[in-house]
């Protein structure tokens, strides 16, 4: 029986030392949301359907139809005043009309700017426009740099 209270004196401090670093562990986390916060701070992408992104690889550019779409974008600047990335806009040349047309591709590099107010209640400032300029080549008589206003 003399054996016994050792026994759970050596246990308990062997849970009381494998608990201090479990402890330090997950107090670690915590400090993980502020860093959230300050990137949600920035201005946001809304979708066509208003949801907020931020740096997204896509992005549907004709929301009536899907007839023009940014993909495989890589974004290098995301910040209060603007947005700077490089992809490819996927283009529908609608021949002989836009059901039976196909989808042609254009490297473009991507700016967001003018970002503005929540007054879509999103919670935060969004981009209010998209200037894309074709690097290589680009849609039948589109000018090199084209530039649009974005959902919002």
């Amino acid at each position: 029986m003399g054996r016994n209270p050792m026994r759970a004196a050596v246990t308990l401090c062997a849970a009381a030392a494998l608990a201090v670093p479990l402890g330090t562990a997950s107090a670690a986390p915590s400090a993980q949301p502020a860093a959230r916060t300050q990137q949600t701070q920035d201005p946001v992408l809304l979708d066509c359907s208003g949801q907020p992104q931020i740096g997204p690889e896509a992005y549907v550019l004709a929301c009536g139809d899907g007839n023009s779409r940014l993909v495989s974008v890589r974004w290098f600047r995301w910040d209060a005043q603007a947005a700077l990335g490089r992809g490819t806009n996927a283009v529908n040349d609608c021949d002989p009309y836009c059901a039976a047309g196909a989808f042609h591709s254009y490297p473009v590099t991507v700016r967001l700017d003018m970002p503005t107010g929540d007054e879509q209640g999103t919670g935060q400032a969004h981009f209010t426009r998209i200037t894309l300029t074709y690097t290589d080549g680009r849609p039948d008589g589109s000018p090199r740099t084209v530039t649009y206003p974005l959902p919002g």
